[in-house]
């Protein structure tokens, strides 16, 4: 069934926040046969901490992918992510969400990294490795030892600082990392132009080597990942797909709401085969 989209799937000109002609695509309406209202996340409690993609204020969009989720799961959200914010961000984030929800939360959604390669960050590493001794079988022997590098300054390690924040204050809730979608070519005003991904940052990479980073940060933090850089199906750089973004001229870099819809619909289906949190009363009685 084709879907209907609220006003006339016509683009509509108007002028936005940044002085530009841009178009302005509107909300999807969606269908009852593609909401999953009876699943594992009806009626969870989700904060949404991340950049531009989560902010409450809608850059680009009419539509936000959480606000679709909302409708398609029935999830409850609360919204953190701020327009600009990088990793090192998502760590104060966390904070602000436990001071404001404390621990009662189901599920915590993290769609950050793109502005840490727009940044220039350095990768760095996760770990630093020191020798020590220890007792293997009775006795004392001398081994590596690695312990995580928590900082702000690299990439790996402001990933570090949120994760270990999040695992310490949020032992019982599902936590996962999304990673950035590809970004295309931005132009929001004389002094704010960004390449699209075909360019290498200021530190020689590719947005390809965050994402790989955050494929890694997942594996050794032990949550799961939602990799939308490959499964969006978000491709800015081909020009068919700018009906997705926010301006063909001028931002590939936000979707639309019909950019957003897409990654919800991808969210969606990839939620469906996880938990939505382990809170659980423990039977403390003998």
């Amino acid at each position: 069934m084709k879907h209907i989209i609220t006003i006339a799937y016509i683009l509509l000109l108007t002028v936005g926040f940044n002085g530009f002609a841009q178009q302005t695509v509107p909300k999807v309406k969606l269908t009852d046969s593609e909401k999953t209202l009876n699943s594992q996340w009806k009626g969870m409690k989700v904060a949404f901490l991340g950049d531009s993609m989560t902010d409450k204020r809608r850059v680009g969009t009419t539509c936000i992918y959480w606000e679709y989720l909302n409708e398609l799961l029935g999830i409850e959200p609360f919204v953190y992510g701020i327009s600009g914010n990088q990793w090192n961000d998502i760590y104060k984030q966390s904070v602000k969400l436990h001071e404001e929800k404390g621990t009662s939360i189901d599920a915590i959604l993290i769609f950050a990294g793109t502005n840490d390669y727009n940044h220039n960050i350095p990768v760095g590493e996760f770990f630093s490795e020191t020798i020590k001794q220890t007792n293997f079988n009775g006795k004392e022997v001398t081994r590596k030892y690695r312990t995580p590098n928590l900082n702000d300054s690299t990439f790996c390690g402001r990933i570090n600082k949120a994760m270990s924040y999040l695992k310490n204050n949020y032992p019982q809730q599902q936590i996962v990392i999304m990673t950035p979608i590809h970004r295309g070519y931005a132009k929001f005003n004389d002094k704010n132009v960004q390449p699209d991904e075909n360019y290498a940052n200021g530190q020689g990479l590719y947005i390809d080597s965050y994402v790989d980073i955050l494929k890694q940060a997942a594996s050794y933090w032990a949550v799961p990942l939602i990799d939308l850089y490959s499964t969006s199906g978000l491709f800015p750089m081909a020009d068919a797909q700018s009906q997705y973004f926010h301006d063909k001229d001028t931002d590939r870099l936000h979707p639309n709401a019909l950019g957003d819809y897409r990654l919800a619909k991808t969210i969606q289906y990839k939620l469906l085969a996880l938990p939505s949190g382990f809170v659980v009363e423990l039977n403390t009685k003998n």
